[in-house]
């Protein structure tokens, strides 16, 4: 099915994760160790696990950091205990926004969530008030030029639930979560290199900003990402 342009919003996102890139390893060592305490840490039983070890190994994390996390969380090596806490809320122009923190502290958390969205233009809304607009799955996204007939062959092959060619030629392709390995595995093997891998929260649909709008949602955006507590945020603005 055709979507609507989205290489240019992933682009940019992207381009702002690089910027951050110094705060990588903090995040993926949460994500680590929230998926070793949940799910064990043992990779080949642990999905969860197996994706946070690929995240750290994709930032260039040494194998003793990783090992030493893991540890922590399994027993044993003593470490600090995170729970994960989801926010909801809006952004300009009633951009929907999912904040996903982890936190040793939600008190601190919740306090400094609720503060970037009121004094930059947002407003902090209940559990369950945007969460509606968004979809848990598998995304995979590969650049203009990549061909369509060869992606749809293998993804589906692999289990994807649907390809999507945006406007400017990229193409997405959309599977469960629980799928999501065998079809990256499936389409890295067959020679097909995506530019994002993940698995998101992906928007059902977009609101378009642009001008002042845009670069006050970019800023809340930024200001929510730049929080120690904060792990990942996803919106469904087209900025």
């Amino acid at each position: 099915m055709a979507g609507h342009s989205k290489w240019a919003n992933i682009q940019h996102r992207k381009g702002r994760q690089d910027e951050k890139r110094g705060k990588v390893w903090t995040r993926v060592i949460r994500e680590i160790m929230v998926a070793a305490r949940a799910g064990g840490g043992d990779l080949n039983a642990n999905p969860r696990l197996r994706l946070a070890v690929d995240k750290a190994k994709a930032a260039n994390m040494p194998a003793d950091t990783i090992k030493r996390n893991i540890d922590k969380a399994t027993g044993n090596l003593e470490g600090v205990t995170y729970e994960e806490i989801r926010y909801e809320g809006y952004g300009i122009g009633g951009a929907a926004i999912i904040v996903d923190t982890m936190t040793d502290n939600r008190v601190r958390t919740v306090a400094e969530v609720r503060h970037a969205f009121s004094k930059y233009g947002g407003n902090m809304g209940t559990e369950g008030s945007v969460a509606f607009q968004f979809r848990h799955v598998g995304q995979l996204v590969f650049a203009p030029g990549t061909s369509e007939d060869k992606v749809m062959e293998v993804a589906l092959e692999a289990g994807a639930e649907d390809v999507i060619a945006d406007e400017d030629g990229a193409i997405e392709v959309l599977a469960p979560p629980a799928g999501f390995e065998a079809v990256r595995d499936a389409l890295e093997a067959a020679g097909l290199k995506p530019e994002v891998a993940e698995v998101t929260m992906r928007a059902e649909n977009t609101i378009d900003l642009e001008g002042d709008d845009a670069a006050r949602m970019q800023r809340l955006i930024d200001i929510l990402e730049d929080l120690d507590d904060v792990q990942e945020v996803f919106h469904n603005a087209a900025i």
